[in-house]
């Protein structure tokens, strides 16, 4: 299937170019896989085994369209090795532990995988030749959270009550560490590096299946017949399509490409604040797209783990530096989403592509 739509983009930065995906397996990861290799990149992925047999990077049989190898970030030996084998230009780190609720269960892999995992890719990258240009993903909640209203910016103070978000408050400042102690800027001649870490918000769309995440649980409950629970109806959320951030992360890596030492440094992708939605509306808009289900509280005290009640992020930075902004209201989030899920049972990889060809048109 040729994709021109998505071919015209990103001046073919990344073309015949070797792209390392850590994370490729998952929902994210998955998706971005897919968007680079119709831009021409030779994807490398680097991830565990797929979390369900219905991942799209299982679905779309991305195993036999791009170089695939399962492995733990928590394995530096075996990343050096992929590093030395394959020799990327580019690395988008994406590979996590990404559930808040799943990080109150197990803690010390949290903070392996997060931490430790991402210190690996790092010292890989620090040791490579070959990388020019690094984006380590981390996440939103990577922000002291005071529970405002008004978006944070990547200026602001890094924290996190939960060890998911503490994880990732600490990722960040370990990137930090890293850009300021072996790819300074000041002394990019030598090294030749540039890296940047980005901050995105509540992502959602076609193909996740992980568990305790609002899209999901509201699927499979749909699917089956059953009444859609909620853990938090009246917490605000910024959602964003999974597309959103990814176009941002690809944007900054050709800017990065064409101007490294300006374009180092850290930057939000979030939606506008009309997408900054309760878990209530999401889930209504979601049933009212499917034409079904029924919604009703969780009333599980075993489920009451402490979750932010509001978070949003500023996007000024990214906005008036890469000229990104969403392209998607909320409704159109959701009917993307929706359109997804419904349709999962043809070509998924065709499905994925013409997504993306139809919000690059937006």
């Amino acid at each position: 299937m040729e994709s021109m739509v998505i071919f015209d983009n990103f001046e073919n930065v990344y073309k015949g170019k070797t792209v390392l995906i850590t994370g490729h397996t998952g929902f994210k990861g998955a998706w971005l896989s897919i968007w680079l290799k119709e831009l021409g990149a030779n994807v490398v992925g680097y991830s565990l085994e797929p979390y369900t047999d219905k991942d799209i990077y299982v679905l779309s049989n991305l195993k036999h369209k791009i170089t695939s190898i399962i492995g733990d970030i928590r394995d530096k030996e075996n990343l050096q090795k992929v590093f030395e084998e394959y020799k990327p230009e580019y690395v988008f780190h994406l590979a996590a532990q990404p559930l808040v609720i799943e990080s109150y269960i197990n803690p010390v892999y949290t903070y392996e995988t997060n931490i430790m995992g991402t210190i690996n890719i790092l010292e890989c990258i620090r040791n490579s030749e070959s990388v020019k240009v690094s984006i380590i993903v981390t996440s939103d909640k990577c922000y002291e959270n005071k529970e405002q209203f008004w978006g944070y910016r990547e200026t602001d103070n890094l924290g996190g009550f939960d060890p998911y978000s503490a994880s990732k408050g600490a990722t960040e400042i370990i990137v930090n560490s890293y850009r300021h102690s072996f790819m300074n800027i000041s002394d990019f001649n030598k090294h030749k590096k540039s890296i940047s870490s980005v901050r995105a918000g509540n992502v959602i769309g076609g193909g996740d299946w992980q568990k305790n995440r609002i899209v999901p649980d509201c699927v499979k409950s749909i699917e089956n017949n059953r009444a859609i629970y909620i853990r938090n109806p009246h917490s605000f959320r910024p959602w964003q399509h999974v597309l959103e951030p990814l176009r941002g992360y690809i944007l900054l890596g050709e800017k990065m490409t064409k101007n490294p030492q300006t374009y180092s440094g850290s930057f939000n992708f979030a939606p506008n604040l009309n997408s900054v939605v309760t878990v209530e509306k999401l889930a209504n808009l979601l049933v009212n797209y499917y034409g079904k289900g029924k919604i009703e509280k969780d009333t599980n005290k075993d489920n009451n783990y402490y979750e932010s009640k509001v978070l949003n992020l500023d996007i000024s930075k990214s906005y008036f530096m890469l000229d990104w902004h969403p392209k998607l209201d909320i409704s159109q989030t959701v009917k993307f989403t929706v359109d997804w899920y419904k349709n999962y049972n043809c070509n998924v990889y065709d499905l994925c592509v013409k997504q993306i060809e139809n919000y690059i048109k937006k």
